[in-house]
Order: C-alpha cells, then structure tokens, then sequence
C-alpha cells in the first residue's frame, strides 16, 4: 500500500505544470507589457492564454516588454502570461530541406508537419576564434563577375549592395543554382519583402530544380512584426545545425534594410531613445551578433562552414547612411550594384570600383587567380576611356583603340544572363581565351555564342582535361597545351 501510494504521489507531482503567471497591462500594436513576471530575462519565450508566443524584449519597472510573435488579435488587458523559464528554441534537422517555413519552423507550403527530434536555440553563440581556421575554399556563385574579380571564400560573410531593382536578389539566386550538386545547403530568408517576390523566387527555385538541397524562411511583410524580426536568427539557426554537422552552407538575407526597418519600429514602441536616421544605437549589435556567426569550422568541429550574403538597398546609392554603414563595417566585404550600369544593360550591374572581397582571393582557384590578376584594373580602364571618347570620338591612338576593343570582350564576358550559372572551369576557360587573344576578332555575337557552347564542346572532346582542372584548381603547362589545342579546335569548328 505504501508503495502504490508513493507511485500515485510521484505520478501527481509529474502531472503539475511550474510556471510563473503574470497578466496583460498594456497593448501597443505588437508590443505587450506584462506585470507579475519577476524572474524572466531578456530572450525568454512566454505563453499567452490563448496560446500566442511572445519573446521578451526588455523592461520598464516592474513590467515586462513581450513582442508578440503572431497575431494579437484575441489578447486582452488582464490576460494572463505564462513564463516557463526557456529561451527561445525551436526545431531543427534534415527535414526542413526542400521546405517553406515561417520564424517559429512552422511549415507555410501545405506539405504537412515536418519530423524533427531537435530542437535549438535560436539566439545561440558565434564560433570563438579558437573554433575557427583561416578560409581555403572558395564559394562559386557561378556569376562570372564575382568568382574571377571579386572572389568569395566559403565562411565568408558578402553585402550585396545597391538601389532597388538593381539585380541583388537575382545574383542571391543565382548562388543557390550553382551549389546544385556540390553538397552546399542554402538558406533563403525573405525579410519584411512583399510575398509576391518571395513567390517569384520560389518558381525560380523549384524550375530549376534548386529546392531539394534549400530551405526558404517566409518572414515577408504579410507576416507579424515579431516574426520578420525573427526570421534571419531562425535562418542562421537552420544553417548552424547543419554547419556543425560538417556541411557547407549559403545563407541568404534578402534584405536586412528591412529588418533594421522592423527592429527600429520595434524600438520605437519599447521607447529606447533614437540615434542616427532614429535608429537606437543597439542596432549595430542586433546586426553584428548575426554576421558574427558565420564561420569556418577547424576539423575538429567537423570542418563545417556558414557564409552569408547578406542583402542592403540603397537610396539613390548612398552608402553613407546609417544602416548601409553600420553592414560595410561588419562584413568582409561589398559587392556594390550600380544604377547607371544596370540601365546601360551591363547586367549584372557590378561596380568592379566600389566592390572588394578582402579574403576571398586567399581561396581563389590558382588557375583563376594567375588569369585574372588584370581583369579588374583593364576593366576600370577601359569604363574611364570610355567616358574620354564620348567628348572625344575621333583621333584615337592604336593603342587606345585596342584597349577600347578588349574593354568591349570583357564587357561580353562580365554581362550574363540571369539565372545561368557559369562553373567555375568554364571561366577559367573564359579567361585562357581572352588571355590569347582568341576572342579579339570575335564580335558580340560570336563571343556569345562561345560562351554557350565552349564548355560542353571541350566536356565531350576532353572530358579528362575538365576533371583534372576540377581536382587540381590549376593549369599545368601540360594542361596549358591541351586547353589551347581544345580551343583552335572550337573555333575552327564551331564559331564561323
């Protein structure tokens, strides 16, 4: 009897629920302050009664400021609060890959629950530097702009910068397509932007067969305050479970203006006092504690990495302004897209002037980094020479004239079209041909077509030139002799 009883006692205890309960005193919008939740902390989960989540965001006296993460329209003053004591942690693990989820991983695409015995946290830790090593592995984008000028290492954290309607997003995309294969997870997380344009990305996406290896966090403008300020921390959470599992993985921030944008709405209701453009001055912090966590893991923690691309608009390319600032100083890196060159047609519209990669050349292909060393400073030359022979169209030297005629192939070979990724190989058999000369008396025309079919030409007649470039990253004179023969080959057969 003692027994039974002693089980029928354990049995209630394991039945009670610990909370502390508080209640409703205020309703601002999205923002709740709560009375009686005297051991929360900031970064806490609450419970409302009807079953809305709330993450606290600071306190005022006695109360507790909550943000509400979904809708709020049952809540009422007096309502009460539950606080068990957990930081915000949600599911993680392989089965959100191919899936649309929202900020808390509630699946959004009408696939159904998604299994997961994880769970994480989402406000976690960035790698120490004793956790990390130096970056030796490039990031191929596939764009041939950013692999051959402005190199990206896997790790890396890269703004892509510039006005609207300039082409940031398409670039994003286009990264995603070209990790097809390679074992890269990507993360598309779509902050505070219409749904309309998270919809075109997911088309693009699942026509090109690049969501089976993705996964897209939906924090668009159609969804709560509390969750578009969510969304990138829950992207980034996804990407570290599989980072510390030995994977390489692509996050994408389209676009973090936004979420400066929604933090600073959030701000305004918690009163913290407004700085520059009234922006509070944590701002720098809420977006640093998130860059920071992109890495590249020593081989100990699995030798997994996390780079970010994270995504800027511009106004009328000002990159003075508060927010654009602020992501330059915390970022190891720009790619800046240019108005003027985008309505000229040179898409992608990438000012080779204002970009910098500051460590991605380390990881560069050797056989990209030997062709490519002059591209940039050509380039630059060529777009200033151009603005001299708009005043002045007549009297040029040979020597300026040539200089103007490879301006005009490198011109053909940065512009490409969208949502076509060049692998990595396939440039450096770009440059080779340009470093020859071999496309000199090529016209638009023709150096298109080389472009579209000089790849796979070269595939089928010298597949183990291919290979052997793919595994080594470089061209040994041997391979050097065979490149050239493969290319007179081309174009004695192929461009009339």
């Amino acid at each position: 009897m003692d027994r039974a009883k002693e089980k029928m006692d354990m049995k209630s205890v394991a039945e009670y629920d610990v909370r502390e309960v508080g209640r409703v005193q205020s309703i601002r919008e999205f923002l709740i302050t709560v009375s009686g939740l005297s051991s929360c902390i900031n970064g806490q989960i609450v419970e409302f009664a009807g079953g809305h989540l709330g993450l606290v965001m600071g306190f005022k006296k006695d109360l507790a400021q909550v943000l509400v993460l979904g809708l709020r329209a049952d809540l009422r003053i007096g309502d009460e609060v539950y606080n068990r004591g957990q930081l915000l942690n949600l599911p993680v693990g392989e089965g959100f890959l191919g899936r649309i989820v929202n900020s808390l991983c509630e699946p959004v695409d009408g696939l159904g629950p998604i299994p997961s015995s994880e769970r994480a946290f989402v406000f976690s830790d960035a790698p120490g530097v004793m956790d990390r090593i130096p970056v030796n592995q490039t990031m191929p984008t596939g764009t041939f702009a950013l692999d051959v000028v402005i190199p990206i290492a896997k790790g890396q954290r890269q703004l892509l910068i510039g006005d609207r309607l300039t082409g940031k997003t398409t670039v994003a995309i286009d990264a995603i397509l070209n990790q097809k294969g390679n074992g890269t997870i990507c993360i598309y997380s779509s902050v505070g932007k219409p749904y309309s344009s998270l919809s075109t990305v997911i088309d693009i996406l699942r026509e090109k067969d690049a969501l089976p290896y993705t996964i897209v966090v939906d924090s668009t403008s159609s969804t709560s305050v509390g969750q578009q300020y969510l969304g990138p921390y829950t992207a980034c959470m996804l990407g570290e479970y599989f980072m510390y599992r030995g994977k390489d993985v692509l996050v994408i921030f389209d676009d973090l203006t936004k979420h400066a944008w929604t933090y600073r709405q959030i701000s305004l209701l918690l009163e913290r006092a407004p700085g520059r453009e009234a922006y509070p001055g944590d701002i720098f912090y809420v977006h640093s504690q998130l860059m920071e966590r992109a890495a590249y893991l020593k081989p100990e923690l699995k030798g997994g990495s996390m780079t970010f691309f994270p995504i800027i608009e511009t106004l009328q390319g000002d990159l003075t302004s508060y927010i654009p600032n602020n992501i330059i100083s915390m970022t190891d890196g720009q790619i800046y897209f240019n108005s003027d060159l985008f309505y000229k047609g040179i898409k992608p519209a990438i000012d080779f002037g204002l970009s910098v990669s500051r460590i991605g050349n380390k990881a560069q292909w050797e056989a990209m980094r030997k062709s490519s060393k002059d591209v940039r400073l050509e380039y630059l030359q060529y777009q200033e020479l151009l603005q001299m022979t708009r005043l002045r169209a007549t009297g040029l030297s040979e020597a300026a004239q040539a200089r103007l005629k490879r301006g005009e192939i490198i011109t053909q070979l940065v512009s490409q079209d969208k949502h076509k990724p060049v692998p990595l190989e396939g440039q450096v058999i770009y440059l080779f041909a340009l470093n020859l000369g071999m496309l000199d008396a090529l016209s638009g025309e023709s150096i298109k077509k080389f472009k579209n079919e000089v790849l796979p030409f070269i595939k089928d007649r010298r597949p183990g030139l291919i290979e052997a470039m793919t595994e080594t990253h470089s061209l040994t004179g041997g391979n050097e002799e065979e490149l050239g023969s493969a290319l007179l080959e081309f174009f004695e057969t192929i461009v009339e």
